[in-house]
C-alpha cells in the first residue's frame, strides 16, 4: 500500500545564510495491507517527518514516496502535486496527528458527521458521477448512529457532544481526533503517538479500534512511545537509526 525510496529529507536554516540542514537520508521502507509498522527511535530523529511527508503536509527533498490508491492506481506523492496529493488523502489515507485541527465553535457530533457526510457524498459522487445526487434520508440515518456508535466506544461522554472540542481535556481531543480519522476507514493509517494522552482504560479501547481497522486489511504506518500500546498492536518495526544523516 505504500512505499518509500531513497527518501531524503532537509531543512533550511534561514538564520544561518539560509544552510540546507540533513536530517533524514536514504528512507527506503514499505507497508503492506494489514500490517502495523512501529517507527522506533528517540524523540528527534524524524518520525513524525516521514508521516507528514507521506500526507503530503512536508515537502520530500528527494526520493519518492509511493501510494496505491482505491483504483490500484500508484501516485508519488513526493512529486509534489497537489492535485494527487489530495486524492492519496481522500482515497487512501487517514492521519492521526498528536493535535486535533478544527473549525472553531462546531459541536463534536457535528464535526465528526461532516467527516462521514463528506466522504460518503465524494463515493456517491464516484458511483453516480453526479455531484448533485443526494443521499437517501435513510442512508444519512445510518451515518448519524455511526457516528454515535463511534463516539461512544471513544467514552466521549453524550452531554458532550454538542461542545466543541477545543474546550475537551487532551485525552477527548486525542480520542476526537481518532474518531475523526476511523469513522471513515481507507487503506492507510498514519498513526503519531494515537495513545500519549490517555489513560489505561481509554487506551485500551483505542487499540481495539485500530486491531480492528487492520484486520480488515487496513497498512498501519505509526510511532508509540507507550511501550504497551505498541506491543499490543505492533507487527513488525523499523529503526530510525538507519536513516539519520552519516555526517
Amino acid at each position: 500500500m505504500l512505499e518509500l525510496k531513497s527518501v531524503s529529507k532537509h531543512f533550511f536554516m534561514h538564520q544561518r545564510s539560509s544552510a540546507a540542514f540533513d536530517i533524514l537520508q536514504n528512507v527506503t521502507f514499505s507497508v503492506f495491507p494489514g500490517e502495523c509498522v512501529a517507527l522506533e527511535g528517540p524523540s528527534g530523529m524524524g518520525k513524525s517527518s516521514i508521516l507528514k511527508m507521506i500526507y503530503g503536509n512536508y515537502k520530500v527533498s528527494t526520493g519518492h514516496a509511493f501510494v496505491r490508491l482505491n483504483s490500484n492506481e500508484i501516485i508519488d506523492v513526493a512529486a509534489g502535486n497537489s492535485r494527487e496529493i489530495l486524492r492519496a488523502r481522500l482515497e487512501s489515507i487517514n492521519y492521526v496527528s498528536q493535535f486535533l485541527r478544527v473549525i472553531p465553535r462546531i459541536g463534536t457530533f457535528d464535526l465528526i458527521m461532516q467527516e462521514a457526510l463528506f466522504y460518503a457524498k465524494f463515493n456517491n459522487v464516484k458511483v453516480h458521477n453526479d455531484s448533485s445526487a443526494p443521499l437517501s434520508p435513510t442512508f444519512v440515518k445510518e451515518l448519524e448512529e455511526k457516528v454515535k456508535t463511534m463516539l461512544q466506544r471513544l467514552n466521549i461522554a453524550q452531554r458532550l457532544w454538542h461542545l466543541p472540542p477545543s474546550t475537551f481535556s487532551g485525552g477527548e481531543q486525542q480520542r476526537v481526533n481518532l474518531a475523526k480519522s476511523l469513522i471513515n476507514p481507507k487503506p492507510i493509517l498514519l498513526l503519531d503517538e494515537p495513545s500519549a494522552s490517555l489513560d489505561d482504560q481509554n487506551a485500551a479501547v483505542v487499540v481495539k479500534l485500530i486491531h480492528e481497522v487492520r484486520e480488515k486489511g487496513t497498512a498501519i504506518l505509526g510511532i508509540f512511545h507507550d511501550s504497551n500500546v505498541k506491543k499490543e498492536l505492533m507487527t513488525r518495526s523499523i529503526s530510525m537509526q538507519e536513516f539519520q544523516p552519516k555526517s
